[in-house]
């Protein structure tokens, strides 16, 4: 059975986090807010209880985790190099949504890694995942707690509805902010690569540090650098559709008797009754911030055909559409 207990997210102290600290010592797992989405942790310096997440979420052997540390200090046990730029990105960014990617150190299992030579590590800024790490008094590996490429969560309830009887404990500490994973930084490249793009843009990461292009997609049953790089994730079980002529396509898909979801900017007509709207922000950041939430809105609905409409190409918009394209790729 799994658990939830309410945490603050502005002062997370008290029973809850001390229990959730104590699960995560013990080898079990604990799914708690971060600034991006809700992460399912464990001890990372522990190979059971990394493993443990592999077979709750059923996540595949050669997608690493990323390590969430509350104290600078812990790169030097967790690393065997650090980079002077990954040090420039850290001191820019962490805490914060901006996961970095360097050589790892002894200390780190590697279930954690997927056997590469490299760790992904964030600093979280959200004020309970930070009070977790420092109660549990270990790293934690935590990716999305969610079954493998499906829907990431933003909410408790998300959780609940993919891993409820999976987990131990899920800590509610209300709506995730920014509501899709974070930036993924490879340090050591030269220049540095994003291999995962996400709250922080490129222009922010290149003014800092000259961070190139963003990677494609990893291949099939290789070792991954980055999580998120599989070619179909964040996927609802309903079929999904991104295209320009969304009107068209949702006409086409109810006249057919499909239940049909239509994400679609307030500007775009509106589709005949039957069709469940969801209306969804025209700047970048918001429309991120809600994404998820309206695809497991959509998903509770029972609709059997998610259309969305296509967003704009712009700088700013390159987060969303990788986890479009990935949502919707067959």
């Amino acid at each position: 059975m799994t658990r939830t207990l309410e945490a603050d997210p502005v002062a997370p102290l008290g029973a809850a986090l001390s229990e959730a600290a104590e699960v995560v010592r013990r080898g079990g797992l604990v799914a708690f807010p971060t600034e991006t989405v809700y992460g399912l942790g464990a001890n990372a310096l522990s190979p059971e209880a990394v493993r443990a997440i592999f077979e709750a979420k059923g996540r595949p052997a050669a997608n690493p985790i990323i390590v969430h540390i509350a104290d600078r200090s812990d790169v030097a046990r967790l690393t065997s190099r650090w980079p002077g730029v990954a040090e420039r990105i850290a001191r820019a960014f962490w805490p914060g949504p901006v996961t970095l990617v360097a050589p790892r150190s002894g200390q780190v299992p590697d279930v954690v890694t997927a056997g590469g030579e490299t760790v992904a590590l964030r600093m979280p800024a959200h004020p309970v995942a930070a009070a977790l790490i420092q109660a549990a008094g270990v790293p934690i590996a935590a990716p999305s707690a969610n079954r493998s490429a499906r829907i990431s969560p933003t909410t408790a309830a998300h959780v609940l509805s993919q891993l409820a009887g999976r987990i131990d404990l899920v800590l509610d500490g209300g709506a995730c902010a920014a509501g899709i994973e974070s930036t993924v930084i490879d340090t050591t490249t030269d220049p540095p690569t994003i291999l995962r793009p996400g709250p922080v843009s490129a222009e922010e990461l290149w003014n800092e540090a000259g961070v190139r292009s963003v990677a494609g997609s990893a291949a099939p049953g290789r070792p991954h650098r980055s999580p998120g790089a599989m070619a179909r994730h964040y996927a609802p079980s309903a079929r999904t559709i991104v295209t320009e002529a969304s009107e068209a396509c949702v006409y086409d898909e109810a006249a057919k008797g499909r239940p049909v979801a239509w994400l679609r900017f307030a500007r775009e007509a509106e589709p005949k009754p039957g069709v469940l709207q969801l209306t969804m922000p025209d700047d970048a950041n918001a429309y991120a911030a809600v994404l998820y939430a309206r695809l497991h809105q959509a998903e509770a609905a029972g609709v059997e055909v998610i259309v969305i409409s296509q967003p704009p190409s712009g700088s700013h918009w390159t987060a969303v559409l990788d986890r479009l394209s990935r949502a919707s790729r067959a």
